[in-house]
């Protein structure tokens, strides 16, 4: 039986050796270049895709552990690049070199899905883990509060 894995909604067949890990999966054989490799043991945050809705870092995790789950991508978050945080991203000019932004988005995202009235507190301990290489940490804060407020208007 062949071994697939759901990638931004659509079934791929994982052809590669199991421990590769799924971030060059994304990029050399998907060609899903919107993840990022920064660090390579997991630590920046540039990798950061959801399985199963979570945040996590795709350049520790060997595709063998994600077959048959759910994997988004940056890529998926939105069609047209639309989604609540990309906007806010935009509207507070929170890219300088960019490098660090799909990671730093796909773990927003993960985090306002399960926090939908963040306290500036809140977003700054949800967003340490990524890193920002030119330093736009407020911007960041600034664009997380706003795409919660525009996600969930009706909450407050």
């Amino acid at each position: 039986m062949s071994k697939s894995v759901v990638i931004n909604e659509t079934s791929y067949p994982v052809d590669v050796p199991d421990d590769m890990p799924l971030l060059w999966f994304l990029r050399d054989k998907l060609e899903l270049t919107g993840t990022k490799f920064g660090c390579g043991m997991g630590l920046c945050g540039a990798c950061t895709i959801h399985l199963n809705g979570q945040a996590t870092r795709s350049c520790v995790l060997p595709v063998s552990a994600v077959v048959g789950q759910k994997v988004t991508t940056i890529e998926g978050l939105s069609e047209n690049g639309d989604h609540p945080l990309q906007q806010a991203w935009l509207n507070n000019n929170v890219p300088q070199c960019g490098y660090c932004q799909a990671g730093q988005i796909m773990n927003a995202a993960s985090f306002l899905a399960t926090n939908q009235q963040p306290s500036a507190e809140q977003i700054d301990q949800a967003m340490q883990g990524n890193i920002c290489r030119c330093g736009t940490y407020q911007r960041i804060k600034v664009a997380v509060a706003e795409a919660a407020d525009a996600m969930y208007k009706e909450v407050k």
